[in-house]
């Protein structure tokens, strides 16, 4: 007897569709938010296709999310539903969430003597209105918000300080809402517009604006 074919291997789209499926289920009532957690638990950790079927199998056909428009900045996302980001904790150490992540409805960061690196401009927002309290006690926070995604800001400071760059691009209409709170007892938090730039971008904008200068001062001269 020959040996039986092994079973196929689940790729990143196999689990995205099974996740997707599993979000809209949870949006329409089909799953409790502790049961989606452990559903999507075990969807990123299958290894086949085998592993994913019984996630699924009890969810009534056509359960997905729908997508909403995508929203400012890289790619930004509001797809609503349970699900997402609530804690994010650094203390004595650090939090770090970057490229497609995400965020509940209420989240809260909280920093004690630690820092957060939280990069929003691909996340994914699990409604049009999120709000994110920012708690820091001697730590803080470096914030990225996309250019024009509305941020609704209140902030406090007690032997300690925030530091907020507004950014110039106006508002998408129509788009999420990021409601910030920050609240900082000896230690601050930074909130920023625009990704990240790469070294290598970092390297070029600092070597342009170099030559900018070096050309203006010669037309001093």
């Amino acid at each position: 007897m020959s040996d039986p074919l092994p079973e196929l291997r689940a790729t990143d789209a196999d689990r995205e569709r099974v996740a997707e499926q599993l979000r809209g289920a949870a949006a329409q009532g089909q799953l409790t938010f502790d049961e989606l957690e452990e559903r999507l638990d075990a969807t990123y950790a299958a290894r086949t296709g085998a592993d994913l079927a019984p996630l699924t199998a009890d969810l009534q056909v056509g359960a997905v999310a729908a997508p909403a428009a995508a929203g400012p900045g890289r790619g930004i996302t509001v797809r609503r539903g349970p699900g997402g980001a609530r804690w994010l904790i650094a203390i004595m150490g650090g939090c770090e969430r970057n490229g497609r992540w995400r965020l509940a409805e209420r989240a809260t960061s909280l920093n004690i003597m630690g820092g957060a690196d939280l990069d929003l401009t691909q996340a994914e927002f699990a409604g049009d209105h999120v709000e994110l309290t920012v708690l820091s006690l001697m730590g803080g926070a470096d914030i990225r918000v996309p250019e024009d995604l509305q941020v609704e800001l209140s902030e406090f400071a007690f032997m300690g300080g925030n530091s907020v760059k507004p950014g110039t691009a106006p508002p998408r209409p129509g788009g999420p809402v990021l409601r910030l709170r920050l609240i900082s007892i000896m230690g601050g938090s930074d909130v920023k517009r625009g990704p990240k730039l790469s070294r290598a971008e970092r390297k070029a904008l600092k070597q342009g604006g170099l030559h900018g200068r070096g050309h203006g001062h010669g037309h001093g001269g």
